[in-house]
């Protein structure tokens, strides 16, 4: 019977930021399910198990699955780490004040809170569930942690063999006149350069074309600039990286999208891939 290489089950109080530490796992490569009956759980590290790449997987299960509290510690101890030796249980919690906190900012009910007061329920719930948390092999306060700061724990506690974090940067040229991309982290306004267009040979050309490249260049305000852009940019790609950001988006604009912001965001997603970093060149309107 084939078998997962890796589990990890994540469980804890509700509130405790479960999906966070799931979503990072799933960044690292695992398969990931989440609120997993516990009768599916072993078909499902079978079914799993037969897939390429699945051979680490992430299951969260909780209070939502009924009489959790009572059914998982020997279900766990009897089955799960005899079916799947290397097994890791992760039990995340917080205060109370802080898990009171992050319902009432959510609005979201607790899930033993029908007939009683949040605090109570977080109590409640915090009592039942003392013997899966001696079962873990690993506890986490997220009281003090913020997203990124849980992120990185958990980044920084598995230190998986074969993994670094990977940030993906985009280099999104476009024309202002047809409005900035909504998604970008940086943007760069370069229209204070002479604009090619009103060169009549170099009007119909790009900023992939030579020529166009050539003009700027010849440029004063260009090389001085294209310098502190790439320095500046080449200072924050590291930190975006260290906070384990999956996609850093830089906008080049220019007027119309066509020369200066296609040569500049060319040059500098082509110099940033030489450096080592994932890139990704799209120019949006410059066939308009």
């Amino acid at each position: 019977m084939k078998r997962p290489e890796y589990l990890v089950i994540i469980t804890g109080l509700s509130g405790s930021g479960k999906s966070y530490v799931q979503s990072t796992l799933e960044d690292l490569g695992f398969y990931c399910s989440d609120n997993l009956p516990i009768a599916l759980i072993e078909p499902f590290l079978e079914e799993v198990a037969s897939h390429e790449k699945a051979n680490r997987v992430c299951i969260v299960v909780d209070v939502r699955t009924h009489d959790f509290a009572s059914i998982f510690p020997t279900f766990y101890r009897d089955r799960i780490q005899k079916f799947v030796p290397n097994t890791v249980l992760i039990f995340l919690e917080a205060s109370d004040e802080v898990l009171a906190r992050r319902y009432s900012e959510t609005r979201r009910p607790h899930p033993m809170a029908k007939d009683l007061p949040v605090v109570d329920a977080i109590r409640r719930e915090r009592r039942e569930l003392a013997e899966v948390k001696a079962l873990a092999n690993m506890v986490l306060d997220t009281s003090q942690f913020s997203v990124h700061e849980l992120k990185a724990e958990v980044m920084k506690r598995f230190q998986l063999p074969g993994y670094e974090t990977t940030t993906l940067i985009t280099v999104i040229s476009f024309g202002f006149k047809y409005q900035t991309p909504y998604n970008l982290d940086l943007l760069f306004d370069v229209r204070f350069l002479p604009n090619p267009h009103f060169i009549e040979a170099l009007r119909p050309k790009t900023g992939l074309d030579p020529e166009v490249v050539e003009y700027l260049e010849q440029q004063p305000e260009y090389g001085d600039f294209y310098k502190r852009l790439f320095d500046f940019v080449s200072y924050l790609a590291p930190a975006y990286k260290k906070e384990m950001k999956s996609y850093l988006t830089i906008g080049i604009g220019c007027t119309g999208g066509k020369h200066r912001s296609v040569a500049i965001a060319q040059r500098l997603g082509e110099e940033l891939a030489n450096t080592g970093y994932a890139v990704e060149i799209v120019h949006r309107d410059f066939k308009r």
